[in-house]
């Protein structure tokens, strides 16, 4: 029992470090990066180059979906995970000390964008370790269950992200703030990476790890056989994924751009209504594990990307009304609906793959999706609204759930262990 707290702990504090780090960019891409790092021109113009930037880190993330994957497969969980915490927690802290373009003028958006590859590079081999960390350390019947806890630490790290930025508002003036203000995020990422270093060299490797290599030898390119013999587990786990990266980030990202920028709300008052809404993700992620396991993680995320089709149609309007409750329920319902297609994740994509490829299977997997779900998302959000009006922000999240629903019904269960 002490040593299933210690994994889930450890599996829970992992991924809300690596995505309290990923987030601060996403918020400071919204709210600062825009003027601070690009040239002056249009407020839209500048916004979407701040989300070009922030798009650099998904186009990094298979490369260290790759890399970390294939020593996970090797040498063992444990220790790429602890290299992948330390990359991205030493990427996030440089940002915190970068000139702006007022003062370097074109190296600013360069090194900023290379800070970002490195966060992007770093949470490449980290969701799929942490949930391999929790699902092989799992009891019979709780794989789901156990699964969800590193998806937890996306709201989690959202939280403390967002609620730190919160704060400074309230409490620093908007030039102090722009001056100077946005950068402590960045720097109180050092604290919170050494808490996960700390707790994670604490573990030993996992169970099933421990008993695949006492009876067969580790592959010498896991990759290269995940995509020779695993071809369309690959495929299907790669798109499954869309949904859920294109729903968070047009419901936090984009919103939160949108809603400062083009609505001209109070920053404040957006950051509340998004830190209200992401705990019913964090619901949606519990009751999502629980359904799992007592049904099977497909039929959950099957259901929770029917769920996002018309959620997607409405969510548009809601936003454009400008007023606080459509927003805040239109944020909820979404952010509910993603712990559907999120949280069954940690216990699906392992059970694609046999345990000799798995780290390398679910991190490219997760991390491709996230191209495709996640990196365009806000920049295909504003486009659209800019061409077509706020009516069709949503629309990208009911096509990528059309998308991941596609994969899912022809991926089958997945019965691996």
């Amino acid at each position: 029992m002490w040593r299933n707290r210690r994994v889930l702990t450890a599996s829970l504090v992992g991924t809300s470090v690596e995505f309290y780090d990923f987030y601060i960019y996403a918020t400071a891409a919204s709210l600062v990066f825009g003027p601070l790092f690009f040239p002056a021109s249009s407020p839209s113009v500048q916004l979407i180059a701040a989300y070009a930037s922030f798009a650099v880190a998904f186009f990094a993330r298979p490369l260290g979906a790759a890399i970390f994957g294939h020593y996970g497969d090797r040498i063992g969980r444990k220790s790429t995970l602890v290299a992948s915490l330390m990359l991205m927690g030493g990427s996030t802290l440089a940002i915190a000390f970068l000139p702006t373009y007022g003062t370097i003028g074109w190296w600013a958006p360069l090194l900023l964008c290379l800070m970002r590859f490195g966060q992007g590079f770093g949470l490449g081999g980290e969701w799929g370790g942490a949930a391999l960390l929790a699902v092989e350390n799992a009891p019979p019947g709780w794989r789901a269950r156990f699964g969800m806890f590193p998806q937890l630490g996306a709201p989690v790290g959202f939280i403390l992200a967002n609620g730190l930025f919160l704060i400074l508002g309230a409490v620093l003036s908007e030039q102090e703030f722009m001056a100077w203000g946005w950068r402590l995020p960045f720097l109180a990422s050092a604290v919170l990476v050494i808490l996960g270093l700390w707790i994670r060299l604490k573990l030993t490797e996992t169970s099933e790890f421990s008993e695949m290599i006492a009876h067969e030898e580790t592959s010498r390119l896991p990759l290269v056989e995940v995509l020779r013999d695993h071809f369309t587990p690959t495929i299907a786990g790669t798109f499954a994924t869309v949904a859920c990266y294109a729903i968070f980030y047009i419901t936090t990202a984009f919103a939160l751009g949108y809603g400062t920028v083009n609505l001209k709300m109070e920053r404040e008052g957006f950051l509340l209504l998004q830190l209200g809404a992401i705990l019913f993700m964090a619901l949606g992620i519990i009751l999502a594990g629980w359904w799992s396991d007592v049904r099977t993680p497909r039929l959950v995320l099957v259901a929770g990307c029917l769920a996002t089709v018309p959620m997607g149609v409405v969510f548009g309007p809601m936003l454009g009304t400008g007023q606080y409750l459509p927003i805040y329920t239109a944020l909820a319902i979404g952010l509910f609906i993603m712990g559907f297609v999120y949280g069954p994740l940690g216990a699906w994509l392992p059970s694609l793959f046999p345990t000799r490829l798995r780290y390398s299977g679910v991190s490219f997997s997760f991390n491709v999706g996230g191209i495709l779900g996640g990196a365009l998302a806000p920049i295909v959000a504003q486009s659209l609204v800019s061409l077509y009006g706020v009516g069709t922000a949503g629309l990208y999240m009911s096509a990528a759930a059309a998308i991941s629903l596609v994969a899912l019904m022809v991926s089958g269960n997945g019965h691996r262990r």
